[in-house]
């Protein structure tokens, strides 16, 4: 680990919680989709093999953004070092997502709070994959603490995880697998093959981060009004009952500290999709529930923060 790299996490982390993503500064995720979607329709047109054509996006896409990275770094350094961390520092913040979560889906719920449910089916629909436009309240807020919980671990943890062990180089590969597998990784018609490689190595990559996730929630609920006890519980329990190996285990973790079920019937693109349950209904999915994994997705990060930094202390 470079001596600087700790100050680069806590200046992304800092920058991420007071700006989240401002629309004046372009963002390597977009940059890393419109790669994909170029690759994409020039392999599907070159390689008949759709799994072999799907290998090949995942090492393209993956390698060109962390060798840009790395390069980039580099020649600022090269410059001037001063530039060199202030650029490391600017693309870590990029990776992270935890103030841009929290502000798209209080939209949702403000608009919940208001009693304008057509406005919150409206906002929900750009932060979730499911049909939204017949959703009622207590859909709506069940897919809130879903989201809320889901993407604490692939959209604050998991980069916060991969910037903590190999910098801004590794935080982008891990976005560029995340990004892979949001646009390729469904199991439909079009991506079931294509798709394989990307949603399989996205499995990989968060299957510690999520776990990690789920017993960050578990430790911090107590010291955020919630219960840890019931959240270690409902995550042994339920933590598999999931389509994703990964995206069960902070949900529930976060069902079990706020006593609630997530889970049950979603519709996708018309089709319904029944889900199994996640959790117990104790309480009501309500605006106390979707604060409270706000609660959970912050209190994690600060766990997080500590951990590492007591762990750097450690070792140094």
């Amino acid at each position: 680990m470079e001596p600087i790299t700790p100050y680069i996490v806590m200046v992304a982390v800092a920058l991420d919680l007071l700006l989240g993503d401002p629309r004046w500064l372009p963002h390597p995720v977009v940059g890393i989709g419109t790669l994909i979607s170029a690759l994409e329709k020039f392999l599907r047109r070159m390689i008949r093999n759709e799994r072999l054509g799907g290998v090949l996006l995942l090492i393209c896409v993956v390698g060109a953004t962390s060798l840009l990275a790395f390069l980039l770094l580099k020649g600022a350094s090269a410059i001037n070092s001063y530039l060199g961390v202030a650029l490391a520092a600017v693309l870590a913040w990029t990776c992270l997502a935890a103030r841009s979560l929290h502000r798209e889906s209080s939209l949702v719920a403000d608009r919940l709070v208001a009693g304008d449910l057509a406005g919150a089916r409206h906002y929900l629909s750009r932060i979730v994959g499911r049909d939204t436009a017949d959703l009622d309240e207590a859909e709506i807020w069940r897919a809130l603490v879903e989201t809320v919980a889901e993407n604490t671990s692939d959209g604050i943890i998991a980069p916060l995880f991969y910037l903590m062990v190999g910098g801004p180089v590794l935080g982008l590969a891990y976005k560029a697998v995340n990004t892979l597998d949001s646009m390729v990784g469904y199991r439909n018609e079009r991506y079931l093959r294509f798709g394989w490689a990307s949603a399989r190595f996205d499995d990989l990559v968060n299957w510690l981060p999520a776990r990690m996730t789920g017993l960050l929630m578990v430790v911090i609920a107590p010291l955020v009004g919630l219960s840890g006890g019931a959240a270690f519980r409902i995550m042994l329990r339920d933590g598999k009952n999931h389509s994703s190996p990964n995206s069960g285990i902070p949900e529930a973790a976060a069902a079990g500290a706020l006593a609630v079920r997530l889970g049950g019937a979603n519709r996708y693109f018309g089709t319904i999709v029944e889900k199994p349950t996640i959790g117990d209904p104790l309480r009501k999915l309500s605006h106390d529930a979707y604060r409270g994994a706000v609660r959970l997705m912050y209190g994690s990060v600060a766990l997080m923060l500590v951990v590492w930094g007591a762990l750097v202390c450690v070792i140094r």
